[in-house]
């Protein structure tokens, strides 16, 4: 079988794009570098939270690959084939796969039409997930993607810790690839849904929410719907960078930082009339703490002299993944839940947004 991925045509109507940094990791190694990068990025989160990266290392060739083995997990696979592991809720557990149509949204009748597959590392220690055939076709490749977008989510990483102006490798340490924690690449299928449909769900295809876990890689999406909100109440287009990753900060970020990295809140909205009757894939990896993750405010200058660094209760990173993903996808449905809490330990995070 010929695996092949066609890259949607870009819209053509004119959306409001929100104004994004764009970062070039190529200059990383270079002499201050990193340091000349971190100052960009820190302009570019305390602005919007989202940013987006070129000179990354990872090929168009790569990327599209990944996309077309994601059209033919979802397409070519039967669902039980594909649900040969599935994620499992009510212990917070997210790796595997969820099927589409089994959850109402916004209290109606109508079913969310996403499919998601989240693929665990691939450092020995999740031999027991690997159940669909599709992971053992295609296991070298997925190894391979896997590292390398870790590789350029621990550049970041470093760069938040020297905005912070702590250890460098504060927050590579407590996401180690090698170490227990609930990362994963994902791939994901938001498939067409009528416009009646739509406009009974105010034409949300993901209600607005903020990232569970420390940082978000999102590779180059040509059919748009993803939007941020902004400081002033508006809502942003995210606009697809060429050859590029839109970055996002998530919650856990904020707890280390007490509010200094702000998880931005963001949704998926109906796509453009001249996209909206294609589906929409989605290619991801999450950088989550785990096991051996120590979430707690960090001893900073730089939250010191915001009046931000006070003593707190530290928590464990998958405790407090597990516990959010139960919280947010244990149930039947979606509901809008303007202003809803979520608590884990002394950390208290908004869940629910309008």
């Amino acid at each position: 079988m010929t695996i092949e991925w066609n890259p949607p045509a870009a819209t053509k109507e004119q959306l409001s794009h929100a104004e994004l940094t764009v970062l070039d990791l190529s200059k990383y190694d270079e002499a201050n570098g990193k340091y000349e990068l971190a100052q960009e990025l820190k302009t570019a989160v305390s602005k919007d939270g989202f940013w987006s990266i070129i000179g990354h290392g990872i090929s168009p060739e790569e990327v599209s690959r990944q996309f077309a083995l994601s059209k033919h997990f979802f397409d070519d696979y039967t669902v039980a084939e594909k649900s040969a592991q599935t994620v499992d809720f009510e212990k917070g557990d997210y790796f595997g796969y969820k099927s589409a149509g089994v959850k109402r949204v916004f209290g109606t009748q109508v079913k969310d039409t996403t499919e998601v597959f989240n693929i665990p590392k691939f450092n020995g220690q999740y031999e027991s997930y690997y159940k669909q055939d599709f992971i053992k076709q295609h296991r070298k490749e997925l190894d391979d993607f896997s590292k390398k977008s870790y590789e350029v989510g621990k550049k970041l990483l470093t760069l938040f810790a020297i905005i912070l102006e702590i250890d460098e490798e504060y927050f590579v340490n407590n996401h180690l690839y090698n170490d227990r924690s609930d990362d994963h690449l994902r791939y994901m299928k938001y498939s067409i849904r009528s416009a009646e449909d739509d406009k009974q769900v105010e034409n949300i295809y993901a209600r607005a929410h903020t990232d569970f876990g420390s940082l978000t890689l999102l590779f180059e999406q040509r059919v748009e719907g993803l939007q941020i909100k902004l400081s002033d109440g508006s809502w942003k287009y995210v606009k697809p960078v060429e050859n590029g990753i839109v970055c996002n900060i998530g919650d856990a970020l904020t707890f280390w930082s007490n509010g200094y990295f702000k998880s931005t809140i963001h949704r998926v909205v109906r796509p453009p009339e001249d996209q909206v009757s294609q589906p929409r894939y989605g290619l991801f990896y999450f950088f989550r703490p785990g096991d051996k993750s120590v979430v707690q405010i960090v001893d900073s200058p730089v939250l010191r002299s915001q009046g931000l660094y006070k003593a707190s209760e530290p928590l464990n990173g998958t405790e407090y993944v597990r516990k959010r993903v139960e919280n947010y996808h244990n149930r039947n449905d979606y509901p809008k839940q303007a202003n809803v809490k979520f608590k884990v330990g002394s950390y208290e995070v908004v869940d629910g947004f309008d």
